[in-house]
């Protein structure tokens, strides 16, 4: 009997292993995901490095009417990138000790990208993409898409905001001042590293003047800021902000701020960008964004707001060539967050605030929303950074998903008639609103 107990126990924690790798899946392309969610061609490397801004400012140690504190500001980066695998060397890797939301409770994560993988150095330099979490969160929180966009020939580098992880979550006025600098700041370091004589494995392999950017929430508002949206006056002495209006470095009012819009920033994409709300932002201060920029939300979001949050950002942007993609009935957690990890399962109930809740939404799988902005992320930055013309075509499409017509005959080709989205399955784009508007300059001129 006691053998008997002993095996069925092994049996149990045998199945609930296999139950959290398969959950635990950073990479899930589910059958009805859009075409562009599949991974391409290139292996996928991945590694951790550090980086240290010497002197940053230290809001947290700043008084107000004081001097301004400084410290070195040190940020843990996770770089994927296209690889070369050894002979025999299989694709596939865990990614162990992920904190979660619960920072009690670790987690192993599985995709697609091998630890310290050979670079892919005949291939020229990539196109780099810099990605940013949210308040709280940490440098795998979307992780599916900077496996998925390194499978297609780009080096994505997601940070680890400092007083803005899971695990060291400090007062909100160093993640309001830090958010921009840090990105900028994670720019200039990999452009550093990419150079031929540098000694590091990305030496020759990136192309910092083919940048993009992705952001969510507090990600989202550092974008937003990073491409030309200047803070607004009134944000510089909101509660909470900074002390002494530092915001007011990088406020639309400053002269000196437009000139820090870095032009190797070809592209950007803010998902749910926190701030409008709030009042960081005016339609005069949006007016200096002139990067192209798609946005992306869930049609009830009560953090960033949507009709007068990410959706007024959109409208007010109005110099930028611009799309908004909307998941219709979904909150903040649209498409960013990658799937609940297995193990906060059992330590939280499906409530507001619990560490479950951090990763999900009410009404749409994750998986699904991850596979379909994945599609979107590659079609957008294959594009603008890698100048793919074909993949215009799959932003440039009906605005409302339910109102395309499917109509593809046995050879798979579209008839008169036929405009769903492009490399969407039958019925999958409902839901989805995609839209689009041309920059104030270029209306005038037509």
């Amino acid at each position: 009997m006691l053998r008997r107990a002993l095996v069925v126990i092994s049996v149990v924690f045998s199945l609930a292993g296999a139950a959290d790798a398969q959950l635990n899946h950073v990479d899930t392309v589910t059958p009805n995901a859009p075409e562009l969610a599949a991974f391409g061609k290139f292996p996928i490397g991945v590694r951790t490095l550090q980086a240290t801004d010497k002197n940053r400012p230290d809001v947290l140690n700043t008084k107000e009417g004081g001097p301004i504190a400084r410290y070195d500001r040190t940020l843990t980066l996770e770089v994927w990138y296209p690889a070369a695998l050894a002979s025999g060397q299989k694709p596939g890797g865990e990614y162990r000790g992920v904190i979660t939301r619960d920072p009690s409770i670790t987690a192993t994560l599985y995709g697609q990208a091998v630890r310290a993988a050979a670079p892919l150095t005949t291939a020229g330099a990539f196109p780099l993409v810099i990605i940013s979490h949210g308040y709280p969160g940490n440098r795998f929180l979307m992780s599916h898409v900077a496996e998925n966009l390194a499978s297609k020939g780009f080096v994505t580098v997601s940070i680890d905001h400092k007083d803005s992880t899971y695990d060291d979550q400090k007062a909100f006025g160093s993640t309001l001042y830090n958010r921009p600098f840090d990105q900028l700041f994670v720019l200039n370091e990999i452009a550093r590293l990419a150079k031929a004589d540098s000694g590091s494995f990305l030496g020759g392999l990136v192309d910092v003047n083919r940048t993009g950017i992705v952001g969510y929430s507090m990600g989202g508002y550092g974008v937003v800021n990073v491409v030309g949206g200047g803070y607004s006056k009134a944000s510089e002495t909101i509660n909470g902000a900074p002390p002494n209006k530092m915001l007011a470095e990088r406020g639309a009012s400053n002269p000196a701020y437009g000139k820090t819009v870095d032009p190797r920033i070809k592209a950007a994409i803010a998902i749910a960008p926190w701030g409008m709300v709030g009042g960081f932002w005016d339609a005069d201060g949006l007016k200096g964004i002139t990067t192209p920029v798609l946005f992306v939300a869930g049609s009830v979001d009560d953090v960033a707001g949507y009709e007068k949050g990410t959706r007024a950002i959109y409208q007010a942007a109005t110099n930028a060539d611009r799309y908004l993609l909307t998941f219709i009935n979904a909150n903040h957690n649209a498409a960013a967050p990658i799937p609940a990890p297995a193990e906060v399962y059992t330590s939280s109930a499906a409530q507001p605030g619990s560490a479950f809740s951090h990763y999900a939404d009410a009404v749409w799988d994750t998986a699904r929303m991850n596979n379909i902005f994945d599609h979107f992320a590659s079609a957008y930055f294959g594009w603008l950074l890698k100048g793919e013309q074909d993949k215009q075509a799959y932003l440039d499409v009906v605005p409302n998903g339910k109102d395309g017509v499917y109509a593809i005959d046995r050879d798979g080709k579209g008839g008169a008639t036929h405009t769903y989205w492009k490399g969407f399955k039958r019925g999958t784009a409902v839901g989805l609103i995609l839209e689009h508007a041309a920059p104030a300059s270029k209306l005038a001129k037509e």
